[in-house]
């Protein structure tokens, strides 16, 4: 049996009735897409680069704890932490916090637990990739700064942390594309992001191939893009004698 294409299916008014077309939903689910990964890596970097001067702060009991913050995260799969998120945590709250969440309107619901869940995840990955970045930094200049009566936290904010971002924009890139790229499994939670909404039109419309062939489509359009600014960000923040230059 032959597959009838149809590239016109987007163009046509979608069978829930409210006026909108196939292409407009698969444009809702790529903002919603766009504006959850957004949110989620703001709360990965910040969170992260705090983790990442815990996990290196000659401090035991802060090291300690971003490592265990750090195990924690990456060892549990993402799926699991999502659904502990939406479902579960809820209900540990105290009751009063816990009803105020679930009187929110559901996409409200879904969309905070998919920020929090990968914006944690990911925190735990640009910890990592930060611990690294002050490493691989000599020795000297830590010593240097602090002969030159920078307190540590001085030392961090001045002299480790500009030099640590600029060495791990690359890994940092890939790290910004992940979260994009792990938004669509928030759909298990019934977030309507880019890949959902492909899913719902194949529901409505029976024509997979043009609705997973255009989620792709976007989804490479959203990773060429982010490329291409982040490319730019590491040629411009390039440091002479690192990162092959």
């Amino acid at each position: 049996m032959s597959y009838q294409w149809n590239w016109a299916v987007f163009n046509q008014v979608t069978a829930i009735g409210d006026g909108s077309t196939y292409l407009g939903w698969m444009w809702s689910g790529l903002k919603v897409t766009v504006a959850l990964s957004l949110s989620a890596w703001l709360l990965a970097l910040l969170l992260g680069s705090l983790m990442g001067v815990m996990r290196t702060a000659p401090v035991k009991w802060m090291s300690r704890l971003a490592t265990a913050y750090v195990e924690v995260l990456r060892n549990i799969p993402l799926l699991v932490q999502l659904f502990i998120w939406y479902f579960i945590v809820p209900e540990l709250l105290p009751t009063a916090w816990g009803n105020a969440i679930k009187q929110l309107p559901p996409d409200v619901q879904q969309f905070g637990a998919a920020v929090i869940c990968l914006g944690l995840f990911t925190s735990a990955r640009v910890c990592e990739q930060l611990r690294s970045g002050i490493q691989s930094l000599p020795i000297g200049q830590t010593r240097a700064a602090l002969a030159l009566g920078l307190s540590l936290p001085q030392t961090y904010r001045l002299v480790l942390l500009p030099m640590a971002f600029r060495l791990v924009v690359p890994p940092l890139t890939s790290e910004f594309l992940n979260i994009f790229k792990n938004s669509a499994v928030c759909s298990t939670i019934g977030l309507l992001e880019l890949a959902a909404q492909g899913r719902q039109l194949v529901d409505y419309t029976a024509q997979p191939y043009e609705s997973f062939i255009a989620v792709t489509v976007m989804y490479l359009l959203i990773n060429v893009i982010v490329m291409f600014l982040m490319g730019r960000l590491e040629r411009k923040l390039r440091v002479p004698g690192y990162m092959g230059s």
